[in-house]
C-alpha cells in the first residue's frame, strides 16, 4: 500500500516567535515524518534561505511560505501565503512595511510596560529575539525571565492582551494589500487557524466572502489549535465556499509538546486539498 504523503503548511521558526532556527526546524520535520513543510514565519522571508539549504539531501520538500498579518473589521488575522516566491519586490517590500509597524507597536509595549513600573523591557525583550522580527513573545519570554509572570500564557493574559498595561493596538495592513503580495510573488492565499478568531457563522461568512473577491483561495481546516468539531465545522465551510482546504501544525517549538509537526487530522471528506491546486509545484502534487 502506497504511503500517504504527510503535509504540514504552517511552521514557525527564530526568524519570528519560533524556537528552532530553520535548520533545526526542517530536520525536526524530517524525523516527525513530515514529507512536506512550508516555512510560514510572520511577515518574514528571513529563515527560508536556510531552510532551503538544511532541506539539500532530506527526502522532505520545502513549500516557501509566508505568515502576514491582516487587519479586517479592527480584528487581527493571519494569512498564509504558501509557494511565495521570496525575492518578490512587492511582497519584500510589503514585508518591510509590517517590520516598521511591529517595531512601533515594540517601542509603544515597552512604554507602556515602563509607565506600570517594568522598565527596560524593549531590551529585555530583545535579548530573546533572534531574527530580525521582535513579537509580543519575546516581549512575554522577558517577562518570565523577569519574574513577572510564571507562564507565556500567564503574561499574556495578564499584561498583553486588550485591557491589559502592555497592550497596544495597531493596524496592519488591509486584506487586499495582503493577498495582492501573495499573487505577485505567485503564491496561494489561505486563511490561517480560522477557528481561533470565534467569529460568528454570518461575520465568518463575511470574512471568508472578502477573502475570496480579494483573490484567496484556501482555507486551514486542520490546524494544530483546531479541535474535531472545529476542524469539521472548518471543513463545511471550506466545501461552501469552493475552497482548498489546508493542514498545518503551526509549530512554534518543542515547549508547546501538544503542537508537534505532522501529527495532524485527515483531511476530512469532500475537501480539496491546496496541493491539488493547478499553480502547486509540480513536483510535490500527490
Amino acid at each position: 500500500m502506497k504511503k500517504m504523503c504527510c503535509y504540514d503548511l504552517h511552521s514557525h521558526s527564530t526568524a519570528s516567535d519560533g524556537t528552532l532556527d530553520p535548520a533545526s526546524l526542517v530536520k525536526k520535520a524530517r524525523s516527525a515524518g513530515v514529507d512536506v513543510l512550508a516555512l510560514t514565519d510572520h511577515d518574514t522571508l528571513d529563515g527560508l534561505a536556510e531552510a532551503t539549504q538544511a532541506v539539500s539531501g532530506l527526502d522532505l520538500q520545502l513549500i516557501r511560505g509566508v505568515e502576514i498579518s491582516v487587519t479586517w473589521q479592527a480584528m487581527t488575522i493571519h494569512v498564509l501565503g504558501l509557494n511565495v516566491a521570496p525575492r518578490n519586490p512587492a511582497l519584500s517590500d510589503g514585508l518591510q512595511e509590517l517590520r516598521k509597524i511591529r517595531d512601533w507597536r515594540a517601542d509603544e509595549i515597552s512604554r507602556k510596560l515602563a509607565n506600570k513600573g517594568i522598565p527596560g523591557a524593549l531590551e529585555g525583550a530583545d535579548r530573546f529575539r533572534k531574527g530580525k522580527i521582535l513579537s509580543r513573545t519575546h516581549f512575554a519570554h522577558f517577562l518570565v525571565d523577569a519574574g513577572f509572570a510564571a507562564s507565556v500564557h500567564d503574561v499574556f493574559k495578564r499584561f498583553l492582551v486588550k485591557g491589559k498595561p502592555g497592550y497596544v493596538h495597531n493596524e496592519w495592513v488591509s486584506m487586499e494589500r495582503a493577498l495582492g503580495w501573495i499573487r505577485q510573488a505567485g503564491g496561494l492565499a489561505v486563511i490561517a487557524h480560522p477557528a481561533r478568531y470565534r467569529l460568528t457563522r454570518s461575520k465568518l461568512k463575511r470574512l471568508v466572502g472578502e477573502f475570496r473577491e480579494a483573490g484567496g483561495v484556501g482555507l486551514e481546516v486542520v490546524s494544530g489549535s483546531h479541535s474535531r468539531d472545529e476542524t469539521l465545522h472548518m471543513a463545511a465551510v471550506c466545501r461552501e465556499h469552493r475552497l482548498f482546504a489546508s493542514s498545518g501544525s503551526d509549530y512554534h517549538g518543542p515547549e508547546k509538546p501538544w503542537v508537534e509537526l505532522g501529527r495532524l487530522r485527515r483531511l476530512p471528506d469532500g475537501c480539496i486539498p491546496i496541493w491539488k491546486a493547478e499553480t502547486w509545484p509540480p513536483a510535490l502534487a500527490v
